[in-house]
């Protein structure tokens, strides 16, 4: 079945949305790199635009950036409602006479930092939590 490809501008943000009929009551559609699949199932063939749907799980979770090992909070290099990328130095943390820098191993926006310079932190301790 064919494949119906648009392009949407939503805000300024341009979307690849592609389209495709799997099946007489099953459409995929891909928006960007995130599909969703709607299946029409028997019993709702009345209901015009009932559709069961099935998302792809997505982690609501805060993300947590946790101190690795205890020391010192040498330097915070975010603030709240900061966007940051995965990779991003967040905290150098000063332990055993060496500093180590403390990166994100997600991206998102910041919504809370937990720490202030010169405040001592122990391992597994909560620094940065992001959204």
């Amino acid at each position: 079945m064919p494949t119906k490809k648009i392009k949407l501008n939503v805000k300024g943000k341009e979307y690849d949305i592609e389209i495709k009929q799997l099946s007489k009551d099953t459409t995929k559609i891909k928006v960007d790199e995130k599909e969703f699949v709607f299946k029409e199932e028997e019993k709702d063939k009345e209901k015009i635009g009932v559709v069961k749907t099935s998302f792809p799980k997505r982690d609501f979770k805060k993300k947590e950036i946790k101190a690795p090992i205890g020391g010192i909070i040498s330097e915070v290099f975010v603030k709240e409602n900061d966007f940051i990328k995965k990779g991003k130095k967040v905290v150098l943390l000063s332990a055993m006479k060496m500093e180590n820098e403390i990166i994100s191993d997600f991206g998102g926006k910041v919504k809370e930092v937990l720490v202030k310079k010169e405040k001592e932190v122990k391992e597994g301790d909560v620094l940065v939590i992001l959204e």
